[in-house]
């Protein structure tokens, strides 16, 4: 480790079980450990995580014995937060140590080079400058459209004040936003969707269009469960992000990816060991015309597709209008049998 990293995980260290509480929430305090199932924070009892300092180590230091891996904070704020740069791991650990950034020595070196408007680095940098959703308007929002995902999915992150420009116009203003990383397989952000949220927590914000997409999303996915290098027997996809947060709020075991648009949602890229792909059906032709592309794009490759409808207009009209308990009992009519237990128990 470098010496600011060092420091990083010995602060990090200092407050261990709160840090474990922030991104290790699907765990629990046994004793001087954390105990869950991993770096990831997926439920479970193989890692344990150490709180105060004894002669076996010091606090923050962790192994995982169902895979023999071991780390500190630093590699679970990594872990669970999906990132990948150093320093985006810094800058999430400063974040919740609250330390301020550090002063470069040359201050001509303190500016960041500038990337490309609408680029996989733009996406990448927003991502970086935002934070975690829980306990934010972003939470609220998705909870607010019957969403209920766990307290710490990696690829979503909302930011306070997120740049909006008015196409027409040319008018700027910033907006809190909801942010939903666009990622490869092996988790690289390759590109984001921003929704952005009316400040006083009124659903969307109040502008022409308060959803849009940058950087590289062909064959990308907002992913939701996905695990990178897990083989993924069983998924699902669809067109819109909210469509597939639905399926995962009724479906929390089964990983899911959100393509933003008919067109992506065709050439997305299957994850290894896919066997069986449910496609969420979209009301418009556009959503048709991609279910049809990527049905043949997975028979060709071996894989079983089929397609869930809604009752409604889509699932989140169901999930809101009908309840997560009748969009479960309506989706397990569509499922293959032996994935139903992806499903609440009925009745």
């Amino acid at each position: 480790m470098s010496g600011s990293a060092s420091e990083l995980a010995h602060r990090l260290g200092d407050h261990a079980e709160a840090v474990c509480r922030e991104y290790l929430s699907n765990g629990h305090r046994s004793g001087n450990h954390w105990i869950v199932g991993d770096a990831r924070n997926t439920r479970g009892g193989s890692m344990h995580v150490r709180l105060k300092a004894n002669p076996k180590g010091p606090a923050g230091k962790w192994v995982d014995e169902a895979t023999s891996e071991f780390g500190d904070l630093l590699d679970v704020i990594r872990e669970s937060c999906g990132l990948i740069e150093f320093r985006d791991v810094a800058d999430e650990a400063r974040r919740f140590l609250a330390m301020p950034r550090p002063q470069l020595q040359n201050p001509g070196a303190q500016r960041q080079p500038a990337v490309a408007r609408g680029s996989a680095d733009a996406a990448r940098r927003l991502f970086a400058m935002s934070q975690p959703i829980a306990g934010t308007l972003a939470a609220r929002y998705l909870a607010g459209r019957g969403i209920l995902l766990t307290a710490r999915e990696p690829p979503l992150r909302f930011h306070p004040g997120c740049y909006y420009r008015d196409l027409a116009t040319g008018e700027t203003q910033t907006l809190p936003a909801l942010i939903a990383a666009v990622t490869t397989l092996d988790g690289r952000i390759t590109g984001l969707q921003r929704t952005w949220l009316d400040p006083t927590g009124d659903g969307k914000a109040h502008v022409d269009d308060p959803r849009r997409s940058l950087g590289s999303l062909l064959g990308n996915g907002i992913w939701l469960g996905l695990h990178p290098g897990t083989p993924v027997p069983v998924m699902a996809a669809g067109e819109g992000f909210e469509t597939m947060a639905s399926l995962r709020t009724v479906m929390p075991a089964l990983p899911v990816a959100a393509a933003t648009s008919a067109n992506h949602l065709a050439g997305l890229t299957f994850p290894p060991g896919c066997c069986r792909l449910y496609i969420a059906a979209d009301a418009d032709a556009a959503g048709r015309h991609g279910i049809e592309r990527l049905s043949r794009r997975a028979g060709e490759a071996g894989i079983l597709a089929m397609v869930l409808r809604p009752q409604l207009g889509d699932f989140n009209d169901d999930l809101r209008q009908l309840g997560a308990a009748h969009l479960a009992a309506w989706l397990r009519d569509q499922l293959a049998p032996e994935d139903a237990r992806h499903l609440p128990p009925s009745g």
